[in-house]
């Protein structure tokens, strides 16, 4: 009777196991010892601050949760998640900042083609607003960049596959008693918690936010509809992305917990790390008016060379012939021809016909009579005739 049942005790246990589901929420209450993918200059420091960028200029920082997870259900139904986390931010100057942070949910955890500055560390200027970028975010931003609508250099936006906003509204919450609506400054240097919440029955993306001591506000700063079955097909990553540009700046998480089917669990913020404490500078006068426009040259700048690469790549690559489409390619190398040839020796010479020189080429070490062109003599549109004029050896 044991004998036999052991097996059957097995099945169940293996089957109980494949059935288990998988773990779709978790809670950082600070990030000392965590488990989580970092690059760029992201790093968690020695008292539990998760920064995602360390003051130094131009470069940018992600973090993602290691595990992988499924915004979709068996039937390929888009599934509800829920994420809060603290946020801090301290820049060089009072009211002067590099572009804030974002939370995001990404196809990937591997961005590393996205630019800094602007671009925040989710997109570049080739591929801004691609379909094929498959990303969700909310900006918390704090510089005014007009080639992506932004409304003021204090706002809370949502992002999907590029930096312009799909909506957006003015850093800040309204008051449960009297719905009034309170702003927030990004940059006063305190810790500030967001909460994101997506409805998959209504597709509602909705983004609240509050000062560190103020319960979550029942009315969400902007609500926005977004079709998540067209930006994540099945699984994803989710994380913070953040950049820096020409000013100084700190972008820290504290805190952060998500759970796909359900809330957020709930932050303890009585036991977080402290943000450090630093004395802004002021900025001068000549500061605020050549920013916009440094910032505007960076970008043209980095337009330019996408664009001149781009060409470039285009300007010398092989022509592709019809027939190589059927047939695939056959295309030698100059230096390949060159040894195979021996250097377009004449005694290699077959002929000379309106193509080009012919010649004989030495493969695995015998000689076959087969006609090549020498590459100097021959333009790129006679190399299909070339081709069907040795086909006969």
């Amino acid at each position: 009777m044991s004998v036999l049942s052991l097996p059957f005790f097995l099945t169940l246990h293996h089957g109980f196991l494949l059935a288990a589901p998988a773990v779709d929420q978790f809670t950082f209450d600070g990030f000392a010892g965590a488990n989580v993918l970092l690059d760029g200059t992201a790093a968690v420091t020695a008292d539990g601050l998760l920064m995602l960028t360390n003051g130094t200029t131009l470069l940018k920082g992600h973090a993602f949760y290691p595990s992988i997870l499924r915004f979709h259900d068996a039937a390929s139904s888009p599934r509800s998640f829920s994420t809060a986390f603290v946020f801090g931010i301290l820049s060089e100057y009072a009211d002067i900042s590099s572009p804030g942070l974002a939370f995001v949910v990404s196809k990937s955890s591997n961005i590393s083609t996205a630019l800094q500055s602007q671009y925040m560390g989710l997109a570049n200027a080739a591929n801004n607003g691609n379909a094929s970028n498959h990303f969700l975010a909310v900006e918390l931003d704090t510089v005014v960049n007009a080639e992506f609508g932004d409304m003021s250099g204090n706002h809370v936006g949502v992002d999907v596959d590029g930096l312009s906003s799909v909506d957006a509204d003015n850093a800040g919450y309204y008051e449960d008693g009297t719905g009034a609506f309170r702003n927030m400054s990004l940059l006063n240097r305190t810790a500030a918690q967001v909460w994101v919440d997506f409805d998959a029955l209504t597709s509602l993306v909705s983004v609240t936010m509050a000062p560190l001591e103020v319960p979550k506000p029942k009315k969400p700063l902007l609500s926005t509809t977004v079709n998540l079955s067209s930006v994540i097909q099945d699984e994803a990553y989710v994380g913070f992305s953040s950049s820096t540009g020409v000013v100084s700046s700190r972008h820290y998480v504290l805190a952060w917990s998500f759970r796909i089917d359900g809330l957020a669990p709930p932050l303890n913020t009585q036991k977080l790390p402290s943000l450090p404490f630093t004395i802004p500078k002021r900025p001068s006068k000549t500061l605020k008016i050549s920013l916009p426009i440094a910032s505007a040259a960076l970008v043209l700048a980095l337009a330019i060379t996408v664009i001149v690469i781009d060409r470039r790549r285009r300007k010398y690559a092989e022509l592709k012939e019809d027939w190589e489409t059927e047939f695939g390619p056959h295309r030698f190398s100059y230096k390949d021809l060159f040894h195979a040839t021996n250097g377009f020796c004449d005694e290699r010479l077959l002929g000379i016909s309106g193509f080009g020189r012919e010649m004989t080429t030495m493969t695995d070490g015998a000689k076959a009579p087969r006609p090549e062109k020498d590459l100097e003599l021959v333009e790129p549109d006679q190399a299909t005739s070339d081709l069907v004029q040795g086909l006969w050896a």
